[in-house]
């Protein structure tokens, strides 16, 4: 993995701006040929026309996971490797074997029933037939990080993300109290994600291969499409080797553990 200071992706600022925030946007974190190919590939498993706005019936499309060299490849350049490395330590996280199932949104007046907010949760403890069974704990068991990789060109009409800017910090606060057991994504929708509603928001634009890299308690949401064209974009997490931890003897924190343990007045 990419250590040296050639490779290095995020400027010190940039990381100041990740604890304080909660996210980093990185333009050009792949090639927008890998971000074409990966779409040829949707637009084929979808059986729509790519010209054909009348065939496009649906807000939203959800297709099944995705392993082919476009996706892993775009997950796996020398600037994000570099990045994962600065925010959540070398050797800590595992490559990305999968871009996960891809929300494709379409153009539409039609609400597309998944625009709620929310956080990604990580684990289960047996009974995730609901995914608001699905839990998260204050030192993000099973996760680094949150990650948004736009495969398509997205605006502000586009159905871009939207994002509670900063709701980390508000997210650990909340989850500190319930220790490694954490909350189930339905206890924190009742708990108001925190009381992040005041947060201020911003969109997770930007053209095909810009990805957003987020604090795992990064409160986000998907919205209805209002422009042209069809939206195509993932959300893998970045998985752990080394699970994060608010307590190393050694105090050697990661990025991501330092905002969460800044949240938490450590």
């Amino acid at each position: 993995m990419p250590t040296n200071d050639n490779t290095r992706a995020l400027s010190a600022a940039e990381i100041s701006s990740f604890i304080e925030t909660g996210f980093v946007r990185i333009d050009e974190a792949f090639p927008t040929t890998l971000a074409d190919a990966a779409r040829d590939i949707l637009w084929r498993d979808l059986r729509l026309d790519p010209d054909d706005p009348a065939s496009w019936t649906r807000p939203v499309v959800r297709l099944s996971m995705y392993s082919q060299p476009p996706f892993i490849e775009a997950a796996a350049t020398l600037r994000l490797e570099a990045a994962y490395d600065q925010l959540a330590g070398p050797g800590r996280w595992l490559p990305v074997g999968a871009m996960g199932t891809f929300p494709v949104r379409f153009p539409s007046p039609d609400d597309p029933g998944d625009a709620g907010w929310h956080v990604d949760a990580s684990f289960g403890m047996g009974n995730e037939a609901s995914f608001l069974n699905w839990r998260a704990n204050v030192r993000s068991r099973g996760r680094w990080l949150l990650m948004l990789f736009l495969f398509s060109d997205v605006g502000e009409d586009d159905a871009p993300t939207r994002i509670r800017v900063g709701s980390h910090i508000d997210m650990a606060r909340l989850l500190a109290p319930a220790g490694e057991e954490g909350m189930t994504l339905g206890e924190m929708v009742a708990a108001d994600f925190g009381g992040s509603a005041n947060r201020p928001e911003t969109l997770a634009t930007g053209p095909a291969g810009t990805v957003y890299l987020c604090h795992p308690f990064l409160v986000h949401a998907a919205q209805p499409h209002r422009g042209k064209r069809p939206r195509f974009m993932a959300q893998p997490p970045l998985r752990p080797r080394v699970e994060p931890s608010l307590e190393r003897a050694d105090a050697d924190y990661s990025v991501v553990e330092m905002a969460t343990r800044t949240a938490l007045g450590f």
